[in-house]
């Protein structure tokens, strides 16, 4: 089975490509992920940055918090990638925008304090109060 993966924006201005396993496949409750994504909750997984590679166009980004920086499409706005200088040698994807997201199957839930009270999604998996990885 191959590791390379591609996934892109809505209007498909950006696009981008991978080569690694998807690893720390996570739902992520923060209210950040929320008011950028426009969704109840946001999942990611992670890759080595080495690994990734902007194929088409060239993202905006926008610093949510120190250190930290998501990147969108300037053209319809979709949220693509999230990188962190505390693990700078990594980049998280959102699932949402892969080719194939049934690929990518998460393994946890990470900032469950902020967990809106009616969501029930993937109740079996573990869950933490921020983020362990």
């Amino acid at each position: 089975m191959t590791d390379i993966h591609t996934g892109g924006c809505q209007c498909g201005a950006l696009r981008y490509r991978f080569n690694a396993p998807f690893n720390d496949v996570a739902h992520c409750h923060c209210s950040m992920c929320r008011r950028t994504s426009g969704a109840v909750v946001t999942t990611w997984f992670t890759v080595p940055l080495e690994r990734f590679e902007w194929t088409q166009g060239t993202p905006q980004g926008f610093d949510s918090s120190p250190g930290c920086t998501r990147s969108f499409c300037p053209t319809c706005g979709a949220h693509l990638t999230f990188h962190t200088e505390h693990s700078p040698q990594t980049i998280d994807i959102t699932v949402g925008t892969l080719d194939h997201p049934d690929q990518a199957k998460p393994d946890r839930h990470i900032w469950v304090t902020t967990r809106l009270p009616w969501l029930h999604l993937d109740e079996h998996l573990p869950s933490e109060d921020g983020e362990s990885t």
